[in-house]
């Protein structure tokens, strides 16, 4: 098979990587890449964006199987585009992608299937979400209806800073993207991300992960689009995966499919688990970043099978076997440690010199991957990002593979970059 992967992250360049060490993929294009997913094959110069161009671009290459990578392209409707093509794609359509590109869409779902999530409100008027706000309790939870990076979530501690959010949000904080505001009640507990590959019917679940979304140690500082990682997380129990599965993922799957809309890809299913059973925080399109790296990372067999059985049908029944082709019974505990330039996720410098990771891909068990990376014109790896390396690392235990990512981080020299130094924190808290 030869791949087309649309992306230029660390989440893409984690799949191309693990792809193309398939015994069934001959090559993985990828467009537009990084420096990192240029060791991996060929990388085109097409923007993530340009859907005439993508389009362009996969009637030339002719590959066997499309992966679509970030979100903005699913919203835009390329999977739809290429399908229409007659080219078989992982990543769901425009309409199903929604549940990611309209939180609104997404709560109303769920509360049209009875899936578990907070309660809410969806407003576009200041005086009416203020109002709202004066019926929940401290601290308060505001979500930009639309795709806004990772950053669209602001959690206020209290009334006063959530109205003056209000104002700001509506006012076009983030754009377009919150011309509509979600209010939610805040729910207590420990939050997990379960990644879901799907036909749209049969469904197959990875690990569980957990993410650092907070920019400093101790879940300090702004909401970021993830800090760093690690799976499996010991919060979701055998026990809670299987709640999870009857009470949110089936239902939601089930309800998609009769409106119309069935969900073809990896689903994200961000999950609190509360006093009261998990619940739905989000629903994401696509692979989270940098949750992506540490199972790409930790799966010790075949990712392609399930993928190419989302793209193209006939997981419902045979879960087992794409489950056996994974391996995954033998995932390694991962970690991973997202390397930030300063001042992200405010505004920060680009152009400043990395170097060392060749010295880090070489020490036991680390992996470092691409995320905002680029090569001056002297051939010298740079900063093009906020969050620019992600430095990930397995091991027999989960704090061994903490040690060895924060030594493959210790062994790059990029005195323009920062990290959070207690990425898995409340794993190794809990067993160790």
């Amino acid at each position: 098979m030869n791949i087309l992967l649309i992306g230029s992250g660390g989440r893409e360049h984690a799949l191309a990587w693990k792809m193309a060490q398939s015994a069934l993929v001959d090559m993985v294009h990828s467009t537009p890449g990084n420096p990192g997913m240029d060791d991996v094959g060929p990388c085109f110069d097409v923007a993530v964006t340009d859907i005439d161009k993508l389009v362009q671009l996969t009637l030339q290459v002719e590959p066997d199987l499309v992966v679509i990578g970030p979100e903005a392209p699913l919203a835009a409707g390329l999977a739809d585009v290429l399908r229409a093509r007659g080219f078989d794609v992982f990543g769901p359509s425009a309409q199903a992608a929604q549940l990611e590109s309209s939180k609104a869409f997404s709560k109303a779902r769920m509360k049209e299937y009875g899936v578990p999530t907070a309660a809410y409100g969806e407003f576009t008027d200041p005086v009416l979400a203020k109002s709202y706000l004066r019926t929940l309790d401290a601290p308060y939870v505001l979500k930009a209806d639309g795709l806004a990076a990772g950053k669209g979530v602001v959690i206020a501690p209290t009334l006063e800073e959530a109205d003056a959010e209000i104002d700001e949000m509506l006012s076009g904080k983030f754009g377009d993207a919150s011309a509509t505001l979600v209010i939610e009640e805040f729910m207590h507990g420990e939050e997990a991300s379960i990644f879901v590959i799907t036909d749209g019917t049969g469904a197959v679940y990875l690990p569980a992960a957990q993410d650092h979304k907070r920019a400093g140690d101790g879940d300090t500082g702004p909401n970021t689009g993830g800090m760093g990682a690690y799976a499996p997380a010991p919060v979701v129990t055998d026990e809670i995966l299987a709640r999870v599965k009857k009470e949110i993922v089936q239902p939601m799957l089930k309800g998609m499919k009769r409106d119309g809309m069935p969900y073809q890809g990896v689903l994200y299913v961000g999950i609190m688990v509360t006093a009261d059973g998990p619940k739905v925080v989000e629903f994401n399109a696509r692979f989270g970043d940098p949750e992506c790296q540490v199972l790409m990372k930790g799966l010790s067999g075949d990712i392609v099978p399930a993928i190419l059985g989302a793209a193209t049908g006939g997981l419902e029944g045979n879960e087992e076997a794409f489950e056996a082709l994974l391996e995954l019974d033998r995932f390694e505990p991962t970690a991973t440690i997202v390397l930030a330039t300063e001042g992200y996720p405010g505004s920060y410098a680009k152009g400043s010199v990395i170097r060392g990771v060749k010295t880090a891909n070489d020490l036991p068990g680390v992996t470092v991957f691409h995320a905002g990376t680029d090569m001056d014109e002297g051939g010298v790896l740079v900063a093009n990002g906020g969050r620019v390396l992600n430095v990930t690392a397995s091991g027999e235990t989960l704090k061994e593979a903490v040690e060895r990512a924060y030594a493959g981080v210790n062994a790059i020299d990029w005195p323009e970059g920062f990290c959070r130094r207690d990425i898995g924190w409340r794993a190794l808290g809990e067993t160790t």
